[in-house]
């Protein structure tokens, strides 16, 4: 990224080879990388962290180890891995060949899952799981509206609820999609371009409104939302709810949790990236029998860059976009 703009300020250019400079990091041939909303959005209007360009964009990785530092242990030269690193400005991202990172937030890869798969994993993963499992505390029983469940993360969040027990609603714009969730898990689909989803959602639930929901739209979408949800019902919210009329969220005592992945990178928080490992290596025998699916709607090569953030800006993505070397 030479600057902030179009996706015509994404460039191929040559950078140093990352080097070893601790004992306990690792050097990973990169062989895809996950293209997620935030990428673009820095691109557009500036990294998290403001710094002179350019940077290399991408947050989601996956490859091969191909060195180590003296201590590391928790894997070996040739181990796949993947995970979420740099990208914001702070650190090189992972529209790159190769990238250094520390050995303690690099998960093995799940067996039976390409490295395409892989890449297409942590930040839409890890965020689907946290607005579960952490803001709104997803409970077996509950039912849950889940917006856009065709998305990147909104596909992983309806096949997470679904394998908590929960009873899944969810929005989508075509047919197509709406086969989609339904392969993942939700009971319900509802196309939100032709009708009020608020009415639906409490079609659904016999007037009472789901136990909670997943907002992934922010703005006054976040209002229309809080209206489908029961009194002292929760909502996970990953965008900015701006000015949205609080009014009825206070009268109905919903609880409100904001959630943003990237906040252990953000702030430095070691114990948090390993944590957000951790919650993969967990998960992963769920990613190998199957029970969890990625679902890729198109592979572009490195040199495609600028190619994937124009679709990724004009119309709604089913599933993720990835980066790959080959």
């Amino acid at each position: 990224m030479t600057e902030t703009g179009s996706p015509d300020v994404l460039e191929i250019s040559d950078f140093p080879d990352p080097k070893i400079l601790e004992d306990h990091q690792i050097i990973v041939k990169l062989e895809s990388s996950g293209i997620n909303p935030v990428d673009a959005k820095q691109r557009k209007n500036g990294t998290v962290f403001p710094a002179k360009p350019p940077h290399i964009l991408g947050i989601d990785g996956a490859g091969t180890v191909m060195e180590k530092g003296r201590k590391v242990t928790r894997v070996q030269e040739g181990t796949p891995v993947y995970f979420m690193n740099g990208g914001i400005g702070k650190h090189p991202g992972t529209y790159s060949q190769y990238c250094m990172i520390d050995e303690a937030f690099a998960a093995v890869i799940p067996k039976g899952l390409s490295y395409t798969q892989a890449a297409a994993i942590p930040l839409a993963f890890l965020t689907a799981w946290e607005t579960l499992f952490d803001r709104i505390r997803l409970k077996k029983g509950e039912k849950i509206l889940i917006h856009a469940g065709a998305g990147g993360v909104g596909h992983f969040a309806v096949q997470l609820a679904r394998i908590a027990g929960a009873r899944v609603c969810t929005t989508v714009s075509s047919p197509e999609k709406k086969i989609l969730v339904e392969k993942l898990g939700a009971e319900k689909a509802i196309f939100y371009r032709e009708s009020d989803f608020v009415e639906e959602v409490l079609d659904w639930t016999e007037g009472k409104g789901v136990d909670c929901a997943v907002e992934t739209v922010g703005g006054e979408h976040t209002s229309r939302t809080v209206s489908a949800i029961r009194a002292y019902g929760r909502i996970g919210m990953l965008l900015d709810p701006g000015v949205s009329n609080w009014k009825e969220a206070r009268l109905k005592n919903i609880l409100c949790g904001l959630e943003m992945v990237l906040t252990p990178q953000y702030y430095d928080i070691r114990e948090g990236r390993i944590r957000h490992r951790r919650i993969l290596e967990e998960q992963a025998s769920y990613f190998e029998s199957g029970a969890l699916q990625v679902h890729i709607e198109r592979k572009f090569a490195l040199e495609e860059a600028r190619d994937a953030h124009r679709l990724l800006e004009e119309r709604h993505a089913t599933g993720k976009y990835v980066l790959c070397s080959q």
